[in-house]
């Protein structure tokens, strides 16, 4: 069967290859793909800018959607013909502390797939059952492949740092993340949401009016601060959200932010940060690193788009067959689209 493959870190050192089809395995569960978001961090794995371990050659991808087509002898409570989405943590070791109290997002032996183990950009995929959740009838597959990211946002903004009705939220960044996690931030009361982005992100600009952005800011022509500290009190967001992954925008948050207010790292970044961090001491600002999700957070956002209250067509740019994933990458990488999703089995997706 064909996958997509990081194969080189020379180069974009990604394409199509042959891949082998999985075996059953009595402990597992195998998956049709039907549709495959592409996430900023597969952009970053193309271009050879990601920050974290992989191992090559690896499939990649981690945002699925698709038909359970096989079923292990040992399995229990999935069945044949079952639609489901897969969490991404493709291996945890079940008896940590993080992984006892639930939080098995942060167990220590943690690997996601399409980086340390193959991912979800091929025709099928073997899982354990432990990662999936069925999707609710009203979600097509092309939607339910974008629960990963909006489980990020709803990570950041309801489970880590709260945003409190009548909150200014100010999001760093309008890719995929950042506009996902304004739309929560609108879910949970925020009055209002900024959002900061640069020339090339003229494109995405409309979209994210869409999902909950209520103000923009030009960072290459305005100043942010004082934009910001023009909207209610004067003295600056409850929240800010980085979701630029470029280490330098924290500087940035630091300003934005108001005392006792929070900031929120999404966004990964290599980068020194070569920034005093002062600011956060005498503003008090407590500072959430957030980290993938859980159980719960999936099962939320799905049930948030099982009654339409998630704009994912807002988010949605564009449905790709695996042959042409270089314009689906080159579409979300240029702003032309906030998410592109690949489509694996257009017949079935409904």
């Amino acid at each position: 069967m064909k996958a997509l493959m990081k194969v080189a870190l020379d180069g974009d050192g990604v394409e199509i290859r042959e891949f082998p089809a999985p075996e059953p395995d009595p402990w597992r569960v195998v998956v049709d793909t039907a549709a495959v978001g592409v996430c900023g961090s597969d952009i970053h794995l193309w271009r050879n800018k990601h920050s974290w371990e992989v191992s090559l050659p690896v499939v990649m991808g981690h945002e699925i959607a698709g038909v359970v087509s096989h079923v292990g002898a040992n399995v229990v409570g999935w069945h044949v013909g079952d639609r489901v989405v897969c969490e991404t943590a493709s291996q945890v070791c079940g008896v940590c502390a993080y992984c006892r109290s639930g939080a098995y997002n942060l167990c220590p032996e943690r690997l996601g797939y399409g980086a340390k183990n193959h991912g979800f950009f091929t025709e099928q995929v073997s899982v354990e059952p432990r990662i999936l959740h069925r999707i609710p009838d009203a979600v097509p597959f092309e939607a339910a492949a974008m629960c990963e990211p909006f489980a990020v946002a709803f990570n950041a903004l309801v489970e880590r740092a709260t945003v409190t009705p009548g909150d200014v939220v100010v999001v760093q960044g309008v890719g995929a993340i950042g506009v996902l996690c304004a739309q929560i931030a609108k879910l949970q009361g925020a009055s209002t949401v900024v959002a900061l982005h640069t020339d090339n992100d003229e494109r995405r600009l409309a979209a994210a009016r869409r999902l909950g952005v209520d103000l923009f800011v030009n960072i290459q022509r305005d100043d942010p601060e004082s934009v910001v500290r023009g909207i209610g009190d004067g003295n600056g967001a409850h929240i800010v959200v980085d979701a630029t992954g470029v280490s330098a925008a924290f500087s940035d948050s630091m300003r934005l932010v108001r005392p006792l207010g929070s900031i929120v790292k999404v966004g990964w970044g290599p980068q020194p940060l070569e920034a005093s961090l002062d600011p956060l001491v005498a503003k008090a600002v407590t500072v959430y690193g957030c980290f993938s999700h859980t159980w719960e957070t999936w099962e939320r956002v799905l049930d948030l788009m099982a009654r339409g209250r998630l704009e994912v067509d807002a988010a949605l740019g564009g449905l790709y067959p695996l042959d042409a994933w270089l314009t689906a990458f080159e579409d979300m990488e240029s702003g032309r689209n906030v998410k592109s999703v690949i489509r694996f089995s257009p017949t079935d997706a409904s």
